[in-house]
C-alpha cells in the first residue's frame, strides 16, 4: 500500500510539472495591432480567408528582435519569420486579392492600438513605413522600407495593459498603398512581435 501511495504521488507530481511546462511554453505569441488593422487581425475576423493557422492566433507573430539590423529575414517580415504564418507575407491575400487598406492622412496624428493576450515587459514600440515607389509585387523586404522608424514609443520595461493606444504623426509625402510595420520589442526575451498593416495615404 505504501508503494502505491508513493507511486501515485510521483505521477501527480509529474502531471503537475507537465501542466506547468505546457502553460509556460508552446504558444508564446501575445499581441497584435488593430488600429490600423493588421493582416493577422483581418485573417482572424474573417475579412481575409484561407489564412491558415494565423486566423486562430493573431497574437502569435513572434520573431527575433533587433529589427531592422536583425529580426525576420526579408520576405518574411510580416510573419515574423514564422513559416506557419507565411500567408501574411504575400503581396496579395491568400485568396489572390489585394490586402484591404485603412485610409490615413500623411502629416496628421494617428492613434495606434495594440491588443494583448499576455503583457510582457516591454522595451518599446516602433513603427516603420514603406518608401515612395516601393515594390508592391513581391514579399516585403527591408529595401521597401524606410528603416528609420517614424514613431518610437519607449516603454522602459513596463508591462502594457490589455489594450494600449498611443499617438504619433504619420509621415507626409506619401500617397497610395503603403505598409506600416509595427514592432513590439520585449525586454526580457530575445524576441519581438510584428504586425503589418496595409494603408492608403
Amino acid at each position: 500500500m505504501r508503494r502505491k501511495t508513493k507511486l501515485y504521488g510521483a505521477v501527480v507530481g509529474l502531471a503537475t510539472t507537465g501542466a506547468l511546462v505546457l502553460s509556460t511554453g508552446g504558444a508564446s505569441g501575445h499581441g497584435y495591432t488593430d488600429l490600423p488593422i493588421s493582416r493577422q487581425k483581418l485573417c482572424a475576423n474573417g475579412t481575409v480567408t484561407n489564412c491558415g493557422d494565423i486566423q486562430y492566433e493573431p497574437q502569435s507573430v513572434e520573431g527575433p528582435k533587433g529589427f531592422p539590423a536583425a529580426g525576420p529575414a526579408d520576405g518574411s517580415i510580416c510573419s515574423g519569420g514564422n513559416a506557419r504564418f507565411a500567408q501574411l507575407d504575400g503581396a496579395k491575400t491568400p485568396s489572390g486579392g489585394a490586402w484591404p487598406t485603412t485610409k490615413v492622412t500623411g502629416g496628421q496624428t494617428y492613434t495606434f492600438r495594440w491588443q494583448f493576450t499576455a503583457m510582457h515587459a516591454t522595451t518599446d514600440f516602433k513603427y516603420y513605413v514603406t518608401r515612395p515607389g516601393w515594390n508592391q509585387n513581391h514579399k516585403l523586404a527591408r529595401s521597401d522600407l524606410n528603416t528609420t522608424p517614424f514613431l518610437t514609443v519607449p516603454y522602459n520595461g513596463q508591462r502594457p495593459p490589455a489594450t494600449l493606444s498611443h499617438s504619433g504623426t504619420l509621415p507626409s509625402g506619401l500617397s497610395g498603398h503603403h505598409v506600416i510595420v509595427a514592432v513590439w520589442t520585449i525586454a526580457d526575451t530575445a524576441n519581438a512581435f510584428y504586425a503589418c498593416s496595409d494603408v492608403t495615404f
